[in-house]
C-alpha cells in the first residue's frame, strides 16, 4: 500500500529531479542531504522556524555549500572514470564560470573542494576578473578569460600572470590580439606572461533554449580564416609559444547528447589540425552547457537532459580520443566550464503563501431562487440541481450560454446587480460540479483541462518572480516547487502562484511533471491566521541571483548559509536582505533626500494646524524607522526586520 509520503514523492517528482539530495522525513518535512543518498540531513521547516526566531523571515534564500562540493566530486569522478575506461592519455580540469553565480560563498566552496583536482575559474568581465585575481587557486589550475576585452581588461590579465596565476586570454576578436602583442612586447624578457586561447566558431549547434550560442551565426568565436590569421601573426611576432588553448561553446543547458557529440567531433578535428601546424596547444576547452534535469524527465525537453554526468563525460572523452588517434596527435587536457551543473542544486528560495486570491465567485449567503427571478437565473439554478455524471458536459455548455446571456441582459439594463451576482454564483457552482464529474471520467476532454485551470486557486506568494526566479518569467524555465511541510498529508487543492509585484507577468502557472508540463500545482489549503504555509523553489543556484532584477524595488531576500552535520544543521551565516531604504537608494533616492522631503511635508501640515507637533513627530519617526524594514510582506505580523546573528 502506498503511503502518503511515497505519494508525495511521486506527486512532486522529488526523486526524479532531486539527484539524491532531497527527500521527505517522517514528520512530513522536506529535507536536504549534503551528498547523494546520505543519512545526514537538514529539515527545512526546522531551519525556517529557527531563522524566524532570530528575526529572519521569508522569503529567505537557503544556501547549502556542501551541495556545490558534492557536484564538484560528481563531475570529477565522471571524467576520472571515462579517462580510465577509454585509456585517454590527457587529463581533465574544470574552470567555474563566475557569471553563473558570483557570490563569494559559492566560489570559495567550489575552490575549497575543486583545489584537490586543480579546478580553476573562468571570468567574462573586468569585475569578475578583479574578484578572481584575489581568490586562492591551485598553482596548476587555470584562470580562463572569455568575453570581449579592452586594453584595461588585458592589463589586468597580465597582472594576474605576474601574481602567479595561469591566466589564459581567449581571443574573441582580432583587435584583442593587438593589445596582447603590444603588452607582451612591453614585458619582453619576462617568463610569467599569460597564455593565449582562441575561441572557435563551430558549424555545429547545441540544443535547447540557447542553441543560437553555437553555429555560424554565433555571437562569439573566430572563423577559420581568423584562426589562421591569429596563428600567422603570432608566428611573425615570435609569440607562438603563448598559444596554448582552443575553446568553443555551443550553449547553456544542452538537452540532447547527440548535439554534444557532433560539436565534440568538429572541435576535436579543429584541435588536431591546429596541432599538426606545430602550434603548442595543450588544452581543449569544451565550454559549458552540461544540463540540469529540472523536471526529472530525462528527456531532451528544454528543462531536462537526456544524459547523465557519466554519459556526458564518456561521450566527450571518447569522441576527442577517437579524433586525436585518427589524426595521430596527442590527447589534450580537457577543460570544462559546467557552472550550471555545479551551482544549481545548492540554493533554495523558501517563502510563505500570504493568502488565496479568489477567482471563483463563492456563495456568501444561501441562494434562494424564486419564480420572480430572471429566466436565465432560474435555468442556471436548475442546471446546478440536476447535473450528474451522464449530462455534465451538456450542462456545462448550457451554463456557458446562460452566463453570456446573463452579462448581455445586465449590459442592457434588464436585470439588477443582485440578479447578476446570483447568476454568477450559480454558474460557478455548475462549473465546479462539472469539473468533479469530468475528472472522474476515463478520458478528460481538453475543455475540462482548461476549466480546471480556471477553477484552480491562486495562491498569493510572498516573493518576486523577477527577483528570485527570473528565468521562469523570461524563458519559461521550470523550477521544482514543493511545500516544505505537510508532506505526510495528501494535497487537496490545485493552484497557481502569484507574486506580490504589481505586474500581471508575476505568476507561475507552469510546473514540473514527469511526462508533461503541469498547469496547476497540487498544494494544501491555506489556513488563514494559522501557521504560515511555506513553499520551496528548488534548484535556483545557477543564474537566478545574478539575473534577478529590482522590479517594484523588491530587493534581495534574506539569506542563510547552512552546514549539514550529524546533529542536523548549523546556521553558519545570516545575511539580511535589502531594506526599503536600501532599495530606494539604488534608484538614487538618497536617505537624506527622502527624510528631508517627508519632514518638510509634515512640517507644512503642522504649520497649518492640520497636525499637532506630537502627531507630526510620531509620523516622522515611523517613516524614518521604515528605512530599515524588509521590502517583502510581513508573515503574520512579523516583519523580519530584526537583527540576524550567526
Amino acid at each position: 500500500m502506498t503511503t502518503a509520503i511515497e505519494q508525495t514523492l511521486e506527486t512532486y517528482g522529488i526523486e526524479n529531479w532531486g539527484a539524491g539530495y532531497f527527500g521527505v522525513n517522517r514528520k512530513g518535512n522536506l529535507i536536504v542531504r549534503p551528498s547523494e543518498h546520505e543519512t545526514r540531513a537538514a529539515d527545512l521547516k526546522e531551519i525556517v522556524d529557527d531563522l524566524r526566531r532570530r528575526g529572519i523571515s521569508t522569503p529567505v534564500l537557503l544556501r547549502f555549500p556542501q551541495l556545490v562540493a558534492s557536484q564538484v566530486r560528481k563531475l570529477q569522478r565522471a571524467f576520472r572514470n571515462s579517462i580510465r575506461e577509454f585509456e585517454y592519455e590527457g587529463s581533465h580540469m574544470c574552470v567555474y564560470p563566475m557569471k553563473v553565480n558570483q557570490q563569494r560563498a559559492v566560489v570559495e566552496e567550489y575552490l575549497r573542494e575543486g583545489s584537490r583536482y586543480d579546478f580553476g575559474l573562468e571570468a567574462g568581465s573586468k569585475a569578475e576578473l578583479y574578484a578572481a585575481l584575489a581568490m586562492e587557486q591551485p598553482s596548476e589550475s587555470l584562470l580562463v578569460l572569455n568575453g570581449f576585452k579592452d586594453e584595461e581588461f588585458i592589463k589586468l590579465a597580465f597582472a594576474g600572470a605576474k601574481a602567479g596565476k595561469r591566466v589564459v586570454i581567449v581571443i574573441e576578436k582580432m583587435s584583442e590580439l593587438d593589445h596582447i602583442l603590444r603588452l607582451a612586447d612591453e614585458h619582453e624578457g619576462e617568463s610569467d606572461l599569460p597564455m593565449i586561447g582562441m575561441r572557435v566558431k563551430l558549424y555545429s549547434k547545441g540544443s535547447g533554449r540557447w542553441e543560437k550560442s553555437g553555429g555560424e551565426a554565433a555571437k562569439f568565436g573566430l572563423t577559420t580564416t581568423e584562426i589562421l590569421e591569429v596563428m600567422r601573426r603570432l608566428h611573425e611576432a615570435d609569440r607562438m609559444d603563448m598559444l596554448r588553448l582552443l575553446h568553443f561553446h555551443i550553449g547553456s543547458q544542452l538537452t540532447d547528447i547527440k548535439r554534444i557529440k557532433n560539436a565534440m567531433k568538429e572541435a576535436a578535428r579543429v584541435y588536431a589540425k591546429v596541432k599538426q601546424m606545430k602550434a603548442p596547444i595543450e588544452f581543449l576547452d569544451v565550454g559549458g552547457g552540461m544540463a540540469v534535469d529540472y523536471d526529472g524527465s530525462k528527456t531532451a525537453f528544454d528543462s531536462s537532459a537526456n544524459y547523465t554526468a557519466q554519459e556526458f563525460a564518456n561521450d566527450v572523452t571518447y569522441t576527442i580520443k577517437q579524433v586525436c588517434d585518427d589524426e595521430n596527435v596527442p590527447h589534450p587536457t580537457i577543460i570544462q566550464e559546467s557552472g550550471r551543473f555545479l551551482a544549481a542544486y545548492h540554493a533554495i528560495i523558501v517563502t510563505n503563501v500570504v493568502d488565496e486570491i479568489e477567482t471563483v465567485v463563492e456563495d456568501i449567503t444561501p441562494i434562494a431562487v424564486s419564480e420572480d427571478d430572471p429566466q436565465t437565473v432560474i435555468e442556471l439554478h436548475d442546471l446546478r440541481e440536476t447535473i450528474g455524471p451522464k449530462n455534465y458536459r451538456e450542462y456545462y455548455h448550457d451554463a456557458l450560454e446562460h452566463r453570456d446571456e446573463l452579462f448581455t441582459m445586465f449590459n442592457l439594463g434588464l436585470i439588477s446587480l443582485e440578479d447578476r451576482a446570483k447568476g454568477e454564483v450559480l454558474f460557478w457552482d455548475v462549473c465546479e460540479r462539472a469539473d468533479k464529474y469530468a475528472q472522474q471520467a476515463k478520458y478528460v476532454a481538453e475543455e475540462f483541462d482548461d476549466l480546471r485551470r480556471l477553477l484552480c486557486a491562486k495562491y498569493l506568494t510572498n516573493f518576486s518572480v523577477f527577483r528570485s526566479v527570473p528565468d521562469h518569467w523570461a524563458l519559461d524555465q521550470l523550477f521544482p516547487i514543493v511545500p516544505i511541510h505537510g508532506l505526510n498529508k495528501a494535497p487537496t487543492e490545485y493552484a497557481t502562484l502569484c507574486d506580490i509585484t504589481c505586474d500581471s507577468d508575476g505568476i507561475i502557472d507552469k510546473f514540473v511533471d514527469l511526462h508533461d508540463v503541469k498547469q496547476v500545482l497540487e498544494l494544501h489549503p491555506v489556513q488563514k491566521g494559522g501557521e504560515p504555509y511555506y513553499l520551496a523553489f528548488m534548484l535556483v543556484g545557477a543564474y537566478q541571483e545574478v539575473m534577478g532584477n529590482n522590479h517594484n524595488l523588491f530587493g534581495a531576500p534574506n539569506e542563510a548559509h547552512i552546514h549539514i552535520d550529524e546533529e542536523g544543521y548549523l546556521i553558519k551565516k545570516v545575511i539580511k536582505g535589502t531594506s526599503i531604504g536600501e532599495a530606494a537608494e539604488r534608484a538614487r533616492y538618497e536617505r537624506s533626500f527622502l527624510h528631508d522631503g517627508f519632514r518638510r511635508q509634515v512640517a507644512q501640515r503642522v504649520k497649518r494646524n492640520e497636525l499637532t507637533e506630537a502627531e507630526g513627530a510620531e509620523i516622522i519617526e515611523f517613516y524614518e524607522a521604515s528605512f530599515s524594514a524588509y521590502t517583502y510582506l510581513a508573515v503574520n505580523g512579523h516583519s523580519g526586520s530584526g537583527k540576524g546573528r550567526k
